[in-house]
């Protein structure tokens, strides 16, 4: 497997790492990498847990290369929405373990998820688009606006409102917090209680479920390659 993303398969579960400097940033590669991960962990017919280093899951796309040019952006983040879109029709749980911060792209891994379990810590957990000069692309509204609270929606994507982990939780971007310790232990706990679940229903299931979603994601996905960010 990549540099970029640490695979492990172990009774069933495969543990995906991004290993990608101090901020995880979400390069063409990273994304290159995760989808081949996926790949393999569907062959492997496990569950999904994806992680990060200490203190940080990602902070967003790498910057270079969203200022390197504009069809550069617009690409990385075609790619970074298609990946999005395929974490929520993936056939098998997808549970992220988030050991700190996530941040814009970070925080849409959240909301690509089937279960999101953060720590607890001074870390911050949101869209910061608005705060550094970028208008939130289609997909990114579309997501939040699913997965988000009603009430965190607006905070989240247009006031670029960061939150604190418990605040993560009750906006909707995590299920539940952990102390750090505990994160991967958890995380493989509910790993095996997913395990019991029927995997042909869950896949089925969530396609039904998602379905409106799924949509709407391949819709703007398209608008956001014609327009510039």
């Amino acid at each position: 497997m990549s540099d970029l993303i640490n695979y492990q398969l172990e009774a069933g579960i495969a543990t995906l790492t991004l290993c990608n400097g101090k901020v995880n940033a979400i390069s063409p590669e990273v994304i290159a990498a995760f989808n081949t991960a996926l790949d393999r962990a569907e062959q492997d017919k496990a569950i999904v847990i994806v992680t990060g280093q200490p203190g940080i899951l990602s902070g967003g796309y790498d910057l270079k290369v969203m200022t390197s040019g504009p069809q550069n952006a617009v690409d990385l983040v075609a790619a970074g929405s298609t990946l999005a879109r395929r974490m929520l029709a993936h056939p098998f749980p997808i549970i992220v373990a988030c050991p700190g911060h996530a941040v814009a792209k970070g925080a849409f891994i959240l909301l690509s998820a089937d279960y999101r379990i953060g720590v607890e810590g001074p870390f911050s957990i949101g869209l910061n688009e608005v705060q550094i000069g970028m208008t939130m692309h289609h997909v990114g509204i579309e997501l939040a606006r699913d997965r988000l609270r009603k009430s965190a929606f607006h905070r989240s994507v247009i006031n670029g409102e960061m939150f604190d982990p418990q605040g993560a939780v009750d906006a909707g971007f995590l299920d539940k917090l952990v102390p750090a310790d505990q994160l991967l232990a958890s995380a493989q706990a509910v790993a095996q209680q997913l395990k019991k679940i029927n995997m042909t229903a869950h896949r089925n299931t969530k396609l039904k479920v998602r379905k409106a979603l799924l949509d709407t994601l391949a819709q703007a996905i398209e608008l956001d390659k014609q327009l510039p960010l």
